[in-house]
C-alpha cells in the first residue's frame, strides 16, 4: 500500500497531535449552529484554520467520525423501531437508500444531531473541503480507501435524506453534496488503485431528475441540481 510506504519511508510526515486537539476544540467552540453568522461563511473560515498536514489529519477525522456516528444513530434508531413494531430495519453503511425507502417516515436524519458536536453543514463541509484540496497528499497521512468510502456514506446518507428523510434541500445542503461529490471524485483520482462506485451512488447517475434547490432562511427557490448528470461529470471522468 502505497500510503503505508510513504509512512514507513525516509521522509516521515511530521504531525503535532497536541495542534491537532486545540484544533477540534476550536472547531467545536467557534463553529456551528450556535455561531450568528451564516453556514457558508463558517464553511470558509473553519477550513482556512485547517492548515496544513495536521489540519488535513483533523479533517479527516471529522468525516470519518461524523459517518460512524451517523451509522451508530441509525443502528439505534433501527432497533428502537424494532421494540415498538416487531419490524426488523437492516441497516448497511455501502448502501442506506433501502433503509430510508422502508422506514423514511420513522427515522430521524442523523447528521443534524451528531453526538461529536459538529454540524454537517459546518465543520463537516469544511473537512470536505480540506480534503479535497489535499487529496495528493491524503497517502502520507493516512490511508485514503476508507476515508472515501466515509464520503460516500455521507453522500448517501444526504442525499437519501432528501428523498425520504424530509431534509430540506436548500443551499447549504447542496453545497454539501457538491463538496462530497467533488472531493470524493479528487481523492479517487489521486488513488492508484480506487475502489468501485457504491450502489447509491450508480443508482443516482442513472437518474436525471432535476430538484429545486431553496434559501435557507425563506421559503423560494433559488436554483435546480442535477444529481445524476453532475456525479457523471465528476465521478466518471
Amino acid at each position: 500500500m502505497r500510503w503505508l510506504r510513504r509512512l514507513l519511508g525516509g521522509n516521515p510526515v511530521q504531525l503535532d497531535p497536541a495542534r491537532q486537539q486545540a484544533l477540534l476544540r476550536e472547531l467545536r467552540q467557534r463553529y456551528g449552529a450556535h455561531a450568528q453568522v451564516r453556514f457558508s461563511d463558517q464553511v470558509d473560515a473553519a477550513a482556512r484554520l485547517l492548515d496544513g498536514d495536521d489540519g488535513l489529519v483533523v479533517a479527516v477525522r471529522i468525516v470519518s467520525e461524523a459517518a460512524d456516528e451517523a451509522y451508530a444513530d441509525l443502528r439505534a434508531q433501527a432497533h428502537d423501531v424494532q421494540l415498538r413494531t416487531g419490524r426488523r430495519l437492516v441497516v448497511h453503511r455501502r448502501n442506506y437508500r433501502p433503509l430510508w425507502k422502508e422506514a423514511g417516515p420513522a427515522l430521524r436524519w442523523p447528521l443534524f444531531t451528531l453526538p461529536g458536536g459538529f454540524h454537517p453543514y459546518v465543520q463537516v463541509a469544511a473537512a470536505v473541503v480540506v480534503i479535497g484540496g489535499g487529496a495528493s497528499r491524503l497517502d502520507k497521512v493516512t490511508d485514503p480507501k476508507p476515508l472515501v468510502t466515509r464520503l460516500f456514506e455521507l453522500l448517501d446518507l444526504t442525499t437519501a435524506g432528501w428523498e425520504y428523510g424530509r431534509v430540506r434541500v436548500d443551499t447549504d445542503a447542496a453545497a454539501l453534496v457538491e463538496r462530497l461529490n467533488t472531493t470524493a471524485g479528487r481523492v479517487l483520482a489521486a488513488m492508484d488503485d480506487p475502489p468501485r462506485l457504491p450502489p447509491p451512488v450508480r443508482e443516482l447517475m442513472r437518474r436525471n431528475n432535476a430538484l429545486d434547490v431553496h434559501d435557507p432562511s425563506r421559503p423560494r427557490v433559488v436554483g435546480t441540481i442535477n444529481l445524476g448528470a453532475r456525479m457523471r461529470e465528476v465521478l466518471l471522468a
